[in-house]
């Protein structure tokens, strides 16, 4: 019978994993030898199994599928699948006779309908040790907000203060956005003008890049500058300091706003919705154009004509 040595590594826990992959591999070569398995292949991922994807452990399957393999062997059955479908696919290919056999130093496994049984059982351990480890971190983050510490990487301004847990001020760039929301502020800076000041002065992407205009309205809505922290859709009062006084942030939501949503009559045209173009089927628009077009410029400046002749004109004033 011929195995497959299959060795996985989280890359969620790395420094809470029972063995390396390189421990794994030499406590399978150890295993095969004294059981005398002939292990054709061994093959190595560090990905972790709480979602289907995986793509060396489906080079496995395949190779189980294809006949080049009998049986998997690998140090525990939760290194093989931490979720319901991975587990599915392997007892489903014990089911059919591609996979004849599992062997783990850890487990006892026998390919018959009470060893499927202890497997499956293995597997439904495995899924619930990450359920519950998922459900733990959440509550611990929530606990965490609720005395008003922020669990997560602290926003531009603000350092994680990795020994005490908390977050701090950032001497070097919490000016620079101090500086920044009173620059927007005076209402005369569009978002890229933010971007801009923001890159010049040090804060930037990780390649270098000066942020995006969606980083720099987060930037500038985000409310732990004034010591609300929104988590999940709560709010919570942070202990952390301030870098923006409240009424500056009010002042700037305002220019925020105005940006986003312009003000401006909603025009209404008929038959929009229900018309829809012959060849592709899409729906057809209407708008209104404010500049004319050059053919228009030109009858205008020469004086020759109305300019109710333009094609346009004559479309726009139809569906007005």
């Amino acid at each position: 019978m011929k195995y497959i040595a299959y060795c996985r590594k989280s890359t969620d826990e790395k420094d809470k994993q029972v063995l390396s992959i390189e421990a794994q591999v030499a406590e399978l070569q150890e295993y095969a030898k004294r059981e005398s398995l002939n292990v054709i292949r061994t093959i190595t991922e560090a990905k972790t199994a709480k979602i289907p994807g995986r793509e060396k452990f489906a080079e496995v399957l395949k190779l189980v599928e294809k006949g080049e393999a009998d049986g998997i062997l690998a140090w525990h059955a939760d290194r093989l699948a931490r979720n319901s479908i991975d587990g599915g696919k392997i007892i489903y290919l014990l089911d059919t006779g591609k996979l004849l056999d599992l062997k783990f130093p850890t487990l006892w496994f026998e390919n018959t309908p009470q060893g499927k049984f202890m497997l499956s059982i293995a597997f439904s351990q495995s899924k619930y040790y990450v359920d519950n480890l998922s459900e733990n971190v959440k509550r611990g983050m929530r606990h965490k907000l609720r005395r008003g510490e922020w669990p997560l990487k602290a926003p531009y301004g603000y350092l994680n203060d990795r020994v005490n847990k908390t977050i701090i001020i950032n001497p070097d760039t919490a000016p620079i956005i101090k500086k920044a929301f009173i620059l927007f502020s005076k209402g005369n800076s569009s978002f890229t003008d933010i971007s801009k000041f923001l890159h010049k002065h040090g804060i930037m992407k990780h390649d270098g890049e000066p942020v995006r205009l969606n980083q720099v309205i987060n930037i500038l809505t985000n409310r732990f500058y004034i010591g609300i922290m929104e988590y999940a859709g709560e709010y919570f009062e942070g202990k952390h300091e301030q870098i923006i006084s409240k009424s500056l942030f009010n002042k700037v939501q305002k220019i925020v706003n105005t940006l986003q949503h312009p003000r401006g009559k909603k025009r209404s045209f008929p038959f929009t919705g229900l018309a829809r173009c012959g060849e592709c089927g899409s729906g057809i628009t209407a708008e209104i154009h404010h500049n004319c077009c050059w053919s228009c410029l030109y009858i205008l400046g020469n004086k020759k004509t109305d300019i109710r002749n333009c094609r346009r004109y004559a479309i726009n004033a139809a569906l007005q």
